[in-house]
């Protein structure tokens, strides 16, 4: 495919966006283009929803695998029904709890939806993200748009504009700039095609919320192979990757921290430049250890963790280390989220310290 060799890069509002910029963007989407935009997760990918040749442009962008699902977003609950069919009455609970928010539903897939949409699947999952920038784009384009993360595939999702950039820069027709994200990972993933509902992807509403509401909700994590047909995005067992070997090490908090400077001497020495991806209470436990460190915030503060994680990831790749080294943090709340995409990142090789 031939790409165009410059993106427009349009800067609004975050809370406000001009509704004159909103509708260039919107009309790309009408045209059949892609548009990036930010969500409050992470910035999306989006292309028409009924539109199969602008949905193939999606995957083509992306370098995405066609067995992978795309999440289609909504501007209100009335599209719906363009997308969805059989909507359970439990669908309408959970939208009245947490829509527009980061919970995406999967559903029965309605007539209208192309099948690379769903990659083949009878199933669709649908979200309404909360952003302001995201609504207006959705609103004004009148239709269901799907949106992957706006990022090459398996990198780590773009929270700036200047990721998407970085990913995607001549290869979409317009880049919304509405600043960084607040979530910064994806939405949750919730089957309710499933009895008892299932969590396929854990994001940005907790488990313990979803629980509040559907007290035997299950979770069950599942690493599938590139071309494994999967129910939804986020599945696969290498995604959110560094371009650096990620090593993942899970066990009680100093004898992870022995482990890691051990390693990371070992690597040292064999000429490999390393990093190192920490909360803040573990930066005096780490010592004299040369490397180049990322801090994620406090280890209580779950959601500034999820929020700087993939910039922390893609800082870490910018300053050319080829290791990563990362301590399995709690998996309480979002880091449930958290937890899932270091284990992805590393490719589900986590090291237990005994």
């Amino acid at each position: 495919m031939t790409y165009q060799t410059t993106t427009r890069l349009l800067k609004v509002n975050p809370e406000a966006p001009e509704p004159a910029l909103i509708a260039q963007a919107a009309q790309v989407l009408r045209h059949g283009g892609l548009v990036a935009f930010p969500t409050e997760t992470v910035y999306g990918l989006g292309a028409n929803a009924l539109d199969e040749n602008a949905v193939s442009r999606i995957f083509a962008a992306k370098e995405r695998p066609a067995s992978d699902p795309l999440i289609v977003h909504v501007s209100s609950t009335g599209e719906l029904s363009q997308v969805a069919m059989e909507i359970p009455p439990l669908a309408w609970q959970l939208i009245n709890r947490f829509w527009p928010g980061p919970l995406t539903l999967v559903l029965k897939r309605g007539l209208l939806v192309p099948p690379n949409v769903t990659a083949g699947a009878p199933t669709v999952a649908v979200r309404m993200p909360r952003h302001p920038v995201a609504l207006a784009l959705l609103s004004a384009a009148d239709m269901p748009v799907a949106a992957p993360s706006a990022n090459l595939f398996s990198r780590p999702s773009p929270t700036t504009a200047a990721h998407v950039l970085e990913d995607l820069n001549g290869r979409v027709d317009i880049v919304l700039d509405g600043g960084p994200t607040t979530v910064g990972v994806e939405s949750t993933v919730l089957d309710l095609t499933q009895t008892p509902p299932c969590v396929l992807r854990p994001g940005g509403v907790s488990l313990e919320a979803l629980r509040r509401l559907i007290p035997d909700v299950a979770f069950r994590a599942k690493y599938a192979a590139e071309n494994e047909q999967v129910a939804a995005p986020g599945m696969l067992l290498k995604h959110y990757s560094p371009r650096a070997q990620l090593v993942l090490l899970n066990g009680e908090r100093e004898a992870v921290l022995r482990a890691m400077q051990a390693q990371a001497r070992a690597e040292q020495e064999a000429g490999r430049r390393v990093g190192f991806l920490l909360v803040d209470e573990d930066l005096p436990l780490l010592g004299q250890q040369e490397g180049i460190v990322e801090s994620l915030g406090a280890v209580a503060d779950a959601e500034a963790v999820a929020r700087r994680l993939f910039a922390a990831l893609r800082s870490l790749d910018a300053r050319g280390v080829d290791v990563i080294f990362a301590r399995a943090l709690p998996r309480d709340g979002l880091g449930l989220a958290v937890w899932d995409r270091l284990m992805r990142a590393a490719e589900g090789r986590i090291v237990d310290v005994e």
